[in-house]
């Protein structure tokens, strides 16, 4: 997710690039979707065309191989062929062409990261890069001393990364009773949100993470003995200390606390540190409307997860041999049960409202789980931050089809939690009645708090639609976007469809509206 990154909005040719995270899809020939692609990768076609050889790649090299029918491409170190691929790119071949024979590192990670290249472009593999030995390598992470990777203790202090994590690099400690291991870290700083620490014990490690401002701290080890797989996870937010409480199977005394693993004693920043996901049990599966469903699954006992208010998960399945990943906004398990009292997650399970593409390559695949199958779900992601909500009076919703998803958590929160908020309101866009997403809910909402209402906008209705029609549009906003009083301030969110979201941008730049006020969810 992107908020839109100044006071004014950009110029109209780029502005909506800048808003939606720079993509965009375009629309592919027959033949080039996802799974023509996994077919072709699978048919044993040489597509580096070097005849399954792997080479060191020099600079030099790479850059000779900057032709739509000749392009290379280096991510993290690793060269492909992506020429193969161009059709078959949802983003275009203009957008894979921008780092043609060049390191495409920093353009990939600002458009989707997420993406598992090494599984999607695997039979493109060409090499690696040649390191120059004159230069040495950036860490992007610093670690621990060599002299302290025994993890007997307080780590080593870490040097400073930069001007913004000055004075906040966070350390660790641990401690032991005869029948518990206590990890404790130490934030340097107060107000630590307990959204902000994600733990996973699984299969005797322990991956603590926890996120300061746009940085992240983690202890990452192999245990030194067995523990049982529940963790308790104590966060004490006015302190800045985390401890997550093990359990020993046996009294035993551990003389240390296990071995590092990846990236662990490590401060970097999120965007450098990469998903982390574990396993997690499909409970229950039901009907939303026809072709969308909500799917409720069940975090390991050994996870402490909890997903920020308009923040995004990633879901991962193997399909075919290849891994795919999508994003997705869990939501509440319901909307009108949940305002009675201010929001509570339930901290073990995460509920996803999906629509079912029959012809799509990932949606059909998570359709035909059985309860009791598992889906691989990731670290959350986003840029929306609750105090940008903190003093708003009028909050405006413009959703589109399942764009819809990040607006039931935001409900929720809003209406709960805030108490300077006089009014939200909901615009939800669909082509038919049997489109919309919890509309009983909705409308009875609209019942329970008067503060919230909702407006149904239809691009194909049905013989008998009463309600408004038609698309996003400048006058369709112009009436919605009423403040309650003339000096209010509002905050306004968008999600939908990519051309949904570039028009929406376009309209509400027309009418006036800053960066400031405006939030787009986009993934």
């Amino acid at each position: 997710m992107l908020n839109v990154p100044s006071q004014a909005f950009p110029a109209p040719d780029s502005q909506q690039r800048v808003a939606l995270g720079g993509r965009s899809k375009v629309p592919l020939k027959p033949g080039r979707s996802l799974m023509d692609w996994i077919r072709l990768t699978k048919s044993g076609k040489d597509l580096t065309g070097l005849k399954g050889r792997l080479m060191e790649v020099t600079e030099e090299e790479l850059a000779r191989h900057n032709k739509k029918s000749d392009c290379w491409i280096c991510i993290r170190g690793l060269v492909y062929n992506v020429s193969p691929y161009m059709e078959y790119h949802p983003g275009g071949e203009a957008e894979l062409m921008k780092a043609a024979g060049a390191d495409g590192t920093d353009l990939f990670d600002q458009v989707h990261r997420w993406v598992n290249y090494e599984s999607m472009l695997k039979e493109c593999l060409v090499g690696r890069m040649a390191l120059k030995p004159t230069v040495s390598p950036k860490e992007n992470c610093p670690t621990i001393s060599e002299e302290n990777r025994i993890l007997n203790g307080i780590a080593s202090k870490t040097p400073v990364l930069d001007n913004g994590s000055k004075d906040i690099i966070p350390s660790y400690d641990w401690f032991q009773t005869d029948g518990s291991i206590t990890v404790v870290i130490y934030a340097k700083q107060k107000d630590i949100n307990s959204e902000g620490v994600i733990a996973d014990l699984q299969e005797g490690k322990l991956r603590g993470e926890i996120i300061v401002k746009d940085h992240s701290y983690l202890v990452h080890v192999e245990l030194s003995n067995e523990v049982h797989e529940e963790m308790t996870v104590q966060v004490s937010e006015k302190v800045g200390k985390v401890e997550f409480v093990l359990k020993k199977k046996e009294a035993l005394f551990w003389k240390k606390l296990g071995q590092p693993l990846e990236g662990h004693n490590s401060f970097a920043k999120c965007t450098d540190r990469g998903l982390h996901y574990r396993k997690c049990k499909l409970l229950s599966k039901s009907n939303v409307t026809h072709d969308t469903r909500l799917l409720c699954l069940k975090l390991p006992p050994g996870t402490h997860l909890k997903v920020p208010v308009g923040h995004h998960v990633y879901l991962k399945q193997t399909i075919t041999g290849t891994e795919i990943v999508k994003p997705y906004t869990p939501v509440s398990s319901s909307l009108v049960s949940t305002f009675k009292t201010p929001s509570h997650d339930d901290e073990m399970h995460l509920y996803f409202m999906i629509k079912i593409y029959p012809n799509g390559l990932f949606t059909p695949v998570l359709d035909n789980l059985q309860i009791g199958d598992y889906i691989f779900v990731s670290n959350p992601e986003g840029t929306l931050i609750k105090s940008q909500l903190e003093d708003v009076e009028d909050l405006f919703l413009l959703a589109g089809g399942t764009g819809f998803t990040p607006m039931a958590k935001l409900l929720n929160y809003a209406l709960t939690s805030s108490s300077y908020l006089r009014t939200v309101k909901l615009m939800f866009f669909n082509k038919t009645e049997d489109d919309i997403l919890w509309r009983s809910q909705l409308e009875q909402l609209t019942c329970n708090d008067e503060r919230f209402d909702v407006q149904f906008i239809l691009s194909e209705p049905k013989k008998g639609w009463t309600g408004k029609q038609g698309r996003i549009s400048s006058s369709l906003l112009s009436q919605f976007l009423k403040r309650s009083k003339f000096d209010s301030k509002i905050f306004i969110c968008i999600c939908g469809p990519v051309p949904f979201m570039e028009q929406g941008i376009q309209f509400l730049q027309g009418l006036g509206y800053s960066c400031k006020e405006v939030h787009c969810f986009t993934a």
